[in-house]
């Protein structure tokens, strides 16, 4: 929550263009994010990469980049 507040009410625009200030600020958020992923992952004992690559495997079947690119509609709707 806390760095998704740093893009609240932006433009996709604004918020690839943040100032060197609000960077530094985005990265202590992105690192305590990534802080508690790791922690909490160790003590599930779940492997984030491994995790992650699985979710990449799911999601490619279910979002087939020839009929979901561009489009924002659920993966039952394709």
């Amino acid at each position: 929550g806390e760095l998704l507040e740093h893009f609240q009410w932006m433009t996709e625009a604004q918020s690839r263009s943040l100032s060197p200030e609000k960077l530094e600020e985005v990265g202590s958020e992105i690192a305590d994010v990534l802080l508690y992923l790791v922690q909490l992952s160790n003590v599930l004992g779940i492997d984030p990469v491994q995790a992650a690559q699985a979710k990449i495997l799911v999601n490619a079947q279910k979002y087939p980049a020839d009929r979901a690119k561009g489009r924002s509609t659920k993966y039952d709707q394709l």
